[in-house]
């Protein structure tokens, strides 16, 4: 097998695992919290994504990764973590929390859509092996930062639907 078919695998076969145990333990346990606590728990994962920068780093990655791909992606994580330790940091002041939570949400959301784009463009199945140690983190990493992206959205919505019964509720009474 070609290593652009073993990482093509690893990419979409990262989700199945991911899924299932988020399913079965992680969204139970987001559904039962308060959306503060389940959005902090979700931005403390995300608050990891300074670890992107992994890409520049010349030895950890081989020299023909396509710049095209390591810039934008060692630099959106970055943004996104950062954003994520500012939601973190702003928890006591709520309208800056949420800022900083759908900030970095929608942030890193959108630099993983534009480097699974680059990746597709740039032939990055094929130049997998330029990864080197940081191969993981596509194949393990992003597959769980999209699904908690997702559900973050989810959790958004639904919170957002449960404070307009509430206030219908009350004007009703």
């Amino acid at each position: 097998m070609s290593p652009a078919i073993i990482f093509t695998l690893h990419l979409g076969l990262g989700y199945v695992p991911w899924l299932l145990c988020f399913r079965a333990y992680v969204w139970p346990r987001l559904g039962s919290m308060d959306a503060v606590a389940a959005h902090r728990a979700i931005a403390t994962l995300h608050s990891f994504r300074f670890f992107g920068l992994v890409f520049l780093v010349p030895g950890v990655v081989g020299p023909h990764l396509p710049a095209g791909f390591a810039t934008f992606a060692a630099y959106g994580d970055l943004a996104t973590g950062v954003l994520a330790i500012l939601a973190l940091l702003t928890i006591r002041t709520r309208p800056l929390f949420w800022l900083f939570t759908v900030a970095f949400n929608v942030v890193g959301m959108l630099d993983l859509i534009v480097d699974y784009y680059h990746g597709v463009t740039l032939n990055l199945p094929a130049l997998s092996g330029e990864l080197g140690a940081a191969y993981a983190i596509p194949v393990l990493y992003v597959p769980l930062l999209m699904i908690t992206h997702c559900a973050a959205f989810c959790l958004m919505v639904r919170h957002r639907r449960g404070a307009s019964r509430l206030v219908i509720g009350e004007a009703a009474s």
